[in-house]
């Protein structure tokens, strides 16, 4: 495999992004980080920190300090600190959504999303640290997702509580996720058992092997939502999905390749532009394009797709990581301060203007930590 932006991409992450990151995304003043960036590099000015984006930094900067950043785990440290002491409102609570700037309430509700992302960064923040406290948050997470969030005589879990409109697949994809990380940090069987069980639902529910689609919405019981909404297919979720199956595989030993095929096949030949190899948005179910702009996200997990097939099926990744990255660089990373993005290109590939999340590093900074991997 020759890969021609392996070192673009190692100069990127490891000189450029973490780095800037590190000086300019973390709130010092009253703990955690920066939810968003100006253009020109500031405080985007946010009014609130979601505590997903805590939690994703923690997990960028304890990846970051495995792969030889040094600061990373003092700032993983500062991320944890923040996450235990602020955002956790106890164990018949759990994490809250969203915190004022300076860390007080302001939205309390339980969302599997943020939770998953919370046990995911604690898994990451053990493996990088060995602190034996973030085991222990990791396993008082998930005992408040069993026992609060947990449908009771149903299948997965509730997307928050109380449960408000569709049931949604995108938290328990990255609960899932958090599990494979969680076991893989510590060996413990829960976590194993509980990615299992979600990819059985995967398997019954969430994907559909006659038209290879993943749908997004779903009813109380599971069934893909009715209308429109139902239909809705995200390129990004099918190549993201792709690989955390292939994950499944290598570490649980579960057979999926049939999935790991189909996800990705329909993502590349309905999802990707054939002339830019942009990663749109969103399509149907039948392939046609419903929103032709693309974020940032949707393109790394192409690059994540095309290594779980190298890795089940001996598939060379390179022109798919060569077109992805060349993309991300040129209308991406490239338009703005070294280290930052810009988040969205338009159904035309024109930049659209705006801050730059810290949500979108966790993407950016996990595919390319993959490119390095196999490189």
């Amino acid at each position: 495999m020759a890969h021609s932006h392996r070192e673009t991409i190692h100069d990127w992450m490891f000189n450029a992004a973490l780095p800037w990151w590190a000086a300019n995304g973390v709130d010092r003043a009253n703990g955690g980080f920066v939810e968003q960036v100006t253009p020109d590099g500031a405080d985007g000015g946010i009014a609130f920190k979601r505590t997903r984006v805590t939690a994703l930094q923690i997990y960028v900067f304890a990846h970051g300090h495995m792969l030889g950043f040094k600061p990373g785990l003092e700032l993983a440290n500062h991320g944890v600190d923040f996450l235990t002491s602020r955002t956790w409102n106890g164990p018949d609570k759990g994490f809250a959504r969203r915190l004022t700037r300076e860390g007080g309430a302001l939205d309390s509700t339980p969302d599997l999303y943020d939770h998953a992302f919370v046990l995911f960064a604690l898994a990451w923040h053990y493996k990088a640290s060995g602190d034996r406290n973030s085991r222990d948050w990791m396993h008082r997470t998930l005992d408040y997702i069993e026992t609060h969030m947990r449908v009771s005589g149903g299948e997965g879990f509730w997307h928050e509580l109380p449960p408000k409109g569709w049931r949604q697949q995108n938290p328990h994809m990255h609960l899932t996720e958090a599990c494979l990380a969680a076991f893989e940090a510590t060996g413990e069987a829960r976590f194993s058992t509980l990615a299992k069980e979600i990819i059985a639902v995967f398997e019954a529910r969430f994907f559909d092997p006659q038209t290879q689609t993943l749908a997004e919405f779903f009813t109380e019981d599971l069934a893909r939502a009715p209308g429109d909404d139902g239909r809705i297919v995200e390129p990004g979720h099918q190549f993201e999905w792709a690989w955390i199956l292939n994950s499944c595989r290598k570490l649980l030993g579960v057979q999926l390749a049939p999935q790991i095929r189909a996800l990705a096949s329909f993502a590349e030949a309905h999802g990707v532009d054939g002339a830019t190899k942009i990663t749109f948005n969103s399509v149907r179910d039948d392939g046609a394009t419903i929103d032709r702009a693309s974020r940032t996200w949707p393109n790394t997990e192409r690059i994540k797709a095309a290594i779980a097939l190298h890795e089940l099926d001996g598939i060379d990744p390179s022109p798919v990581i060569e077109s992805s990255a060349a993309l991300l660089f040129d209308r991406y990373l490239g338009r703005t301060l070294p280290g930052t993005w810009v988040d969205l290109v338009d159904a035309d590939g024109k930049s659209v203007s705006g801050n730059a999340p810290a949500s979108t590093f966790y993407h950016v900074f996990l595919a390319f930590a993959e490119v390095l991997r196999i490189s």
